[in-house]
């Protein structure tokens, strides 16, 4: 079967809206929470966030096209058209039944839906906008990712919670492999900055209440984390056929070597404590991309900052990699971002590729007091020069979705 190459890369992040400005600010340890200003967030419990800024539509798609989209679909487009630049990938017309889109998401266009069920309550039903449906609905971002640059070829657009980013990246290998397209375009997006979606996850007991100190407020690992920080952003890439990127003498970044899915049938939200499900996903990734465990150097953990979830995954991954565990670099970028949800696998993703070519991991910021409970190598506070072989992309999400990739140096 054919081989699966990363050829281009595309963001936007609450630190950075594009790749190099994210990666040069995810080294130096920046964070990008904040307290919110999508709306007026005095009233609620939880009044920060990690917020794409300064994005302005207009500078990446045609406006009256813009306006009938939601924020989530606007971020999807704007960094697939990044990484289809950074690809050098014009669309032929002729060739573009044979380019492909997964992009996936957590919830869609959240923002939208409450607008507009304001609207009915508020204004009546003659108020509801003609194109609610086509802007809230979760399979929107790749289909307007399509339309915007004419590909023809299979769209997809599933919706799978915090798991949603990394399993595109294994639906999109799978499709190449199976030779149904040439190219695809890959991510998660997510843009749900809204009190209602806020307040759910607040009185859900999920999120951060640092709200005076919010740049410490998402410390994955640490001993003193209280919760995830709900932020937004998308995270985007070009994968093609080896053939494919061979033929026309792409840029290849590394391989994506393989992965794997799995569910943990458990809890709404809650992950298994022993890990055995997330677990089974990274050995089954290991397997799909014909790996041991010795040759993985990095691992992007899920690492959302809640006190559940940071433990399972210690667990897990000590359960996936036995002795090898505390050799491996396991830093989560969501001390710097928070938590981007159906976008968190999709720039966990673009960083992992980055660390494989930069010869650089990121650090996880805000890990002050180690917890007992979790003792692997999380690269604390600095970001850490060392080769990176291979690295794993961890996302787990409600429901006990698991979606493990892996990505490679190609030789």
């Amino acid at each position: 079967m054919q081989r699966v190459v990363v050829t281009g890369l595309g963001v936007l992040t609450p630190i950075g809206n594009d790749v190099q400005t994210y990666w040069t600010n995810l080294i130096a340890g920046e964070c990008g929470v904040a307290r919110i200003t999508a709306f007026d967030p005095s009233p609620l419990d939880v009044r920060i966030g990690g917020e794409v800024k300064g994005f302005d539509p207009k500078n990446y798609m045609d406006m009256k096209a813009a306006r009938r989209m939601d924020r989530f679909s606007q971020l999807a487009v704007a960094a697939a058209g990044e990484a289809l630049c950074d690809a050098g990938i014009t669309i032929d017309p002729e060739r573009s039944e044979r380019i492909a889109v997964m992009m996936n998401t957590g919830g869609g266009g959240i923002q939208t839906l409450t607008r507009e069920v304001r609207n009915y309550y508020e204004k009546g039903p003659n108020r509801v906008s003609p194109f609610f449906i086509p802007m809230y609905a979760p399979n929107m971002a790749a289909s307007q990712v399509s339309m915007t640059y004419g590909i023809h070829g299979p769209v997809r657009g599933s919706v799978a919670a915090c798991a949603a980013g990394s399993q595109a990246f294994v639906d999109s290998w799978h499709l190449l492999r199976r030779g149904e397209a040439d190219v695809v375009i890959a991510g998660g997006t997510e843009a749900g900055m809204d009190p209602v979606a806020v307040s759910a996850f607040a009185n859900m007991g999920a999120l951060s209440r640092r709200n005076d100190d919010p740049k410490r407020a998402s410390r994955p690992f640490d001993a003193e984390r209280d919760g995830f920080v709900f932020a937004e952003g998308c995270g985007a890439m070009i994968l093609e056929t080896e053939e494919h990127a061979r033929a026309r003498g792409a840029r290849i970044y590394c391989e994506l070597a393989g992965g794997a899915m799995t569910a943990d049938a458990f809890h709404l939200s809650a992950p298994v404590e022993d890990g055995t499900y997330t677990a089974r996903a990274m050995r089954n990734a290991l397997a799909a991309a014909c790996l041991n465990a010795e040759d993985i150097d990095h691992i992007s953990a899920h690492g959302t900052s809640t006190p559940l979830g940071d433990k399972a995954e210690t667990t897990a991954i000590k359960r996936a990699f036995g002795d090898h565990a505390r050799r491996l670099a396991v830093p989560s970028i969501k001390g710097a971002l928070g938590h981007l949800v159906g976008a968190a696998g999709g720039v966990a993703g673009v960083t992992v590729v980055k660390s494989i070519v930069n010869g650089i991991v990121p650090p996880t910021i805000n890990l002050e007091y180690p917890d007992p409970d979790c003792d692997l190598d999380y690269v604390p506070n600095e970001a850490r020069e060392m080769p990176v072989r291979a690295g794993m992309v961890n996302a787990f999400g409600f429901g006990g979705q698991n979606a493990v990739a892996i990505f490679k140096r190609y030789e």
